[in-house]
This record gives C-alpha cells, sequence and structure tokens, in this order.
C-alpha cells in the first residue's frame, strides 16, 4: 500500500528531480518535496522493500527517492559506521 500511496499522491503532482549527486543529508535540501522526505523516514527493511518494488514495477521516480534516502543515510560516513548501520 505504500507503493499506492506514492502512485496516488503523484498522479496530480509530478516529482521533481532529486540532485545527484546529493550535496546533504536533508534531502529536502536536495529537492525532495516535504511529502516525498516523510514518506521515505521509514524502517529500514520496509525501505529495502519499497526498492525492490518500485525496480519490478518500473517506478523510476520511487526507485530514485528511496536510493536517494540510501544515499542520505551512508552520505558522511566511514567505513565502520555503514557497517554498523547496515548490518
Amino acid at each position: 500500500s505504500k507503493v499506492i500511496d506514492y502512485c496516488k499522491y503523484h498522479k496530480d503532482n509530478p516529482p521533481e528531480e532529486i540532485q545527484k549527486p546529493l550535496k546533504s543529508t536533508n534531502l529536502i535540501e536536495c529537492g525532495v518535496s516535504e511529502w516525498d522526505a516523510e514518506y521515505v523516514n521509514i524502517e529500514q527493511e520496509v525501505l529495502f522493500e519499497l526498492i525492490l518494488a518500485a525496480n519490478y514495477l518500473d517506478i523510476k521516480s520511487l526507485l530514485d527517492l528511496t536510493c536517494a534516502k540510501v544515499a542520505s543515510m551512508i552520505k558522511g560516513k566511514n567505513t565502520e559506521e555503514i557497517r554498523k548501520q547496515f548490518n
């Protein structure tokens, strides 16, 4: 239902292009709307399931958003911090 929520919201409200590379760990500063930033403010396991769903269903904007969220979680961290974050 998270994927359906995303599609319903963006049906009449196309998402902005996300700036790459990310210039900040704050997605809003990278061109992501507040709604989208809140949408991906979820548990890591759910986020990874969303990435798989977006890829399988070929929803490019959702795949970009979810991957940008993961990138923001990695940005500025060293190897050990990344390992701890993602097990």
